[in-house]
Formats: structure tokens, sequence, C-alpha cells
């Protein structure tokens, strides 16, 4: 059978997803959940493109040490230059080079003749490949090229030493018959194609980013380049769990294999979707909360009897798991260790003992501490305290049927300054965030709000997400309490302060600009 390589890239373009913001600690995380998952390559970032980029790339590339990881770069020899600086410490450095190669790019995009845009990809794979042992070149819009120059142009840069092709459809504009017949065109009018992989990377603009990566397989790709959960650019990218599920469920039809561990499949899943504030449907294909509920009572009747009738994947088979454990106010730091490790999260003795005092908390008002409570646990104390300008000193919220909705807010910002304010609104969320915007003295725009309750239960705590936009930076949320109304603070705090350091870097990266 042949093996296919997943390539992950949802560090690089599931990060361009409208609104998503991760910072080095969260990427960390993510690629460390990826080397799990046993990925082939890890698409870090772009390093060219900013500081903070240049910094989450070289420090996934000198964490990874499994999976080789690599960055995008332009065609030109400072992005390469960049790429390398950040890549040199990986296990096995690579470098993704890409240029467009349709009229409607060349022409109004690049400016660039034809010629022109050969003379440039070969003389950027030729200079990458001085430093670079794998060099991977892509040929934007690959879908819209005329197919003769796409031949043309893939067979120079096979030339010029290029290891891995990439045919991407970036506008999720093509067809599976069509996407098919292009690798299958390349097979045969590119005299040097048997020297490279061929690689398929796929958007979901028109809802088949998922079969036309299929069809490329068909068709004689060895790599698939994909994101978890699909996110990415505009409607998104290939999911990586629905390729993999897929090629392993129908491997009788396929005849491939890969290298992935799917049992990490459901885990990584809810990394992805929490630390990006980017909700999972619940019909969702393979990860979606639905896809093992039977509500029918025909499937349920057959289910009882055979699970094969109607379920043709396995819970197990991608990690969702039958049972979860049960703590409670009595179990120890010792099993608390224990859990988050079977979890798969990599906690600070620190973070450990930080973790223990707000499980401590929520245990004498919880009965039981489940997974998922555990997670927000997690969450919160690893992730949602970072470089934090403002925190939340006390909220009090007053409300009734025949009052006007009034809120109290006392923050502390980065330089231990206690601000406080007050507002009123038409609800009780409402009044909160006019409070909070008095607060932070800056117009807050809030483009989305959520809400999903952890578990079930009374008891159940409470996630809130939000989307906010401050000045021209959009960014998310998130926070969790027993409390509606104080995880909603959290959230949008949470945002401000993601705000804040985003401005920050951006001064940080003009100031390198102009030196």
């Amino acid at each position: 059978m042949r093996n296919i390589k997943f390539f992950d890239t949802t560090l690089r373009d599931g990060e361009q997803s409208a609104g998503v913001n991760l910072n080095l600690q969260e990427k960390l995380e993510i690629a460390r959940q990826l080397e799990r998952l046993r990925v082939d390559i890890i698409e870090a970032g772009f390093p060219a493109s900013s500081k903070g980029d240049f910094a989450a790339v070289k420090q996934i590339a000198e964490t990874v040490r499994t999976c080789s990881v690599t960055g995008l770069s332009r065609s030109v020899r400072s992005d390469i230059d960049a790429a390398w600086e950040a890549l040199k410490g990986g296990a096995e450095p690579r470098l993704h080079l890409f240029i467009a190669t349709s009229p409607i790019h060349m022409v109004h995009k690049l400016r660039m003749t034809p010629e022109q845009v050969i003379e440039a990809a070969v003389e950027a794979v030729k200079y990458a490949k001085r430093f670079f042992p794998i060099v991977q070149w892509s040929a934007e819009d690959a879908c819209r090229s005329e197919r003769p120059f796409l031949a043309k142009i893939v067979a120079e840069v096979i030339k010029a030493g290029a290891s891995v092709i990439n045919i991407p459809d970036t506008v999720g504009y093509i067809t599976p018959k069509e996407y098919g017949e292009i690798f299958l065109y390349l097979q045969n009018n590119v005299p040097n194609i048997e020297k490279v992989s061929l690689s398929a990377h796929c958007h979901d603009d028109l809802g088949m980013a998922v079969v036309n990566s299929l069809a490329a397989i068909e068709h004689g790709a060895t790599q698939v380049e994909c994101t978890i959960n699909g996110i990415g650019e505009r409607a998104g990218n290939a999911a990586l769990e629905e390729i993999a599920v897929a090629l392993h469920i129908r491997k009788d039809y396929y005849q491939v294999e890969t290298r992935l561990n799917l049992q990490e499949i459901k885990r990584t899943s809810n990394l992805v979707s929490k630390l990006t504030g980017v909700v999972v449907p619940p019909n969702k294909a393979v990860v979606g909360k639905n896809a093992f509920a039977h509500e029918s009572g025909i499937h349920q009747d057959g289910v009882l009897k055979e699970k094969t009738t109607y379920e043709i994947i396995s819970p197990e088979l991608v990690g969702v798991p039958s049972n979860s454990m049960v703590l409670g106010k009595h179990s120890g730091r010792h099993a608390l260790r224990n859990r988050v490790e079977e979890l798969g999260y990599t906690l600070s003795e620190e973070e450990i003992n930080q973790l223990f005092v707000r499980f401590k908390e929520l245990a004498d008002k919880k009965k039981d501490i489940t997974d998922d409570d555990l997670v927000a646990l997690i969450f919160e104390e690893k992730f949602d305290h970072f470089n934090e300008f403002y925190q939340l000193s006390s909220i009090q919220v007053q409300y009734g049927t025949n009052q006007i909705p009034t809120a109290v807010v006392v923050l502390k910002d980065g330089k231990g300054n206690e601000i406080q304010e007050a507002a009123t609104g038409a609800g009780s969320v409402e009044a909160l965030y006019n409070t909070l915007e008095r607060c932070f003295q800056t117009a807050v725009t809030l483009l989305d709000y959520r809400i999903e309750s952890v578990g079930g239960g009374r008891d159940a705590l409470a996630q809130v997400f939000v989307k906010v936009r401050v000045n021209d930076v959009e960014t998310s949320g998130r926070g969790t309490a027993q409390d509606v109304l104080e995880a909603s603070a959290k959230a949008y705090i949470h945002a401000m302060n993601r705000a804040v350091m985003i401005e920050a870097m951006r001064g940080e990266n003009e100031k390198v600009a102009t030196t």
C-alpha cells in the first residue's frame, strides 16, 4: 500500500480564520498535540510575516522532534532567510515556497509575465536548496492555471531542486473529477515528475475540500494538506479528521496507509476548538458531538442489536471515551496530575499546584469533577493568564424585571492601578459589557457572544466565547466560571488582553521595520 503523508497547516492557514489569534503558548500546545496525533509535517507559520510568527515557528521547530516542521515563504530571498533562521533547529527542517501561476494572479497581483514567474520560482528554489534539505514548491491558484504552463513551471522547479510539488485549490473552485485530472496531466506531461512527491491542498468554498483531497490521493498524490476541524481562510480547508478516517474506514477502496494515531483525533479537535474559539458544529463528521448519537428509534434498535448496522465509525477509534473519570473533593494532587497527563496536557509543577487550588475550590462547590470540568480548569490556568494587562477584581450586577440592569466592575491594570466603573444596559450582560468598555476607555465592538454548558446539571460550569473588534484588531476571548456573568466578564477581559498584546506586537514589528 502507498503511504500518505499528512501536512497539517492548522497553525498557519488555520490561524488565518477571521478572529483567530493564537499566542506562542497556545501554538506550542497545539504543535505538541499534533505530534501526539503523529502528523508527518507541521506548518508552524509564516516566519517573515511578523516577529511573533518568527518566534513561534522557531520555538515549535526546536520543540517538536518526531514531525518535520515547515514554514511558508514567498519566492524572495528575505523570506527564505527568515525561514531558515526560524527552522534550522528543527529535526527535519523544510521550506514551503509558493508563487501564483494562474493568469488572473500573474496579471493582476504579481504583474509579471509567465517567463518572469518561472524565473522567480526557479531562482527561489535554487537559493532555498542552499539551506533546506527538503523544499516544497506550491503553485498558488494552480487549479485556475493553464495546464501546459503549469506542467512547464513544475518541470523547471523540479530541475532546480524541489522535492515536493503542491497543487493548491486556493479558492475552492475545482471539482473532484477536474482535480484528479490535473494530477494525471502532470504525471503524463512532466518528464521528471517521478523525482518528487505530489501534494494536495484544498479549500472548502464550494464544500468540496475533503472529496477533492481524496480525489487527488486516488490520482497519485502522496501528501495531503489539511487543518484540524477544517478551519482556515474563508470557508476553511480540508478537515484532517475527515480525510484520515475516510482513508482508514475505506482502506479497501483507497489502498493507502498513514502513520496517524487516530485515537488522538477527538482530543486534538477539542484543543483546537477551545484555543481558537471556533466551535465544532454538532453534526460535524467524525468529531461533532452528534457524530455517534442515534435519535431514530429504528437506528437505536439496530445499534443495540449490532453496532455496525448504523455505526461505521466506532467512537473509540477517534478517541471518544465511553465513560468519563470523575474526581471529587477527596481526590489528591497525585490523582489530579495523573488524570491531566492521561488527558494529554503538559503542565509544569507550578501550573499543577495552581490547578490543584482551583480544582479544590470547584470541588467544594460541585460534587463531581468530570473530565470536561478538568479540561475547562486546565485551559483557564494554562492559557488564559498570559500577559494580563487587565485583571478582574470584582463584579456586581443588579437585575430585576422592573429595574434597569446595572453593573459595577473593579479591574486592575498592568501597573497595579484600580479601575472602577458602573453602567446600565438593556440586560445584565449588556450592562456588564458597557461597564467594561468604560473601564477600557476605548470603543469595543462585540461581534459574537456564545455560551456553553460544560457538562450537565445545575452546578455545571458556564463557558463563554466572545469575538470583539478593538480599533482594527479583531480577536476572541473565553472565560469559565459557575456563574454565567462572571464567565462573560472573564471572556471579555481575555479578549481585551489579547488585543493589547496584538497591538504591542504590531508596535514592535513596526520598530523592527523602520530600523
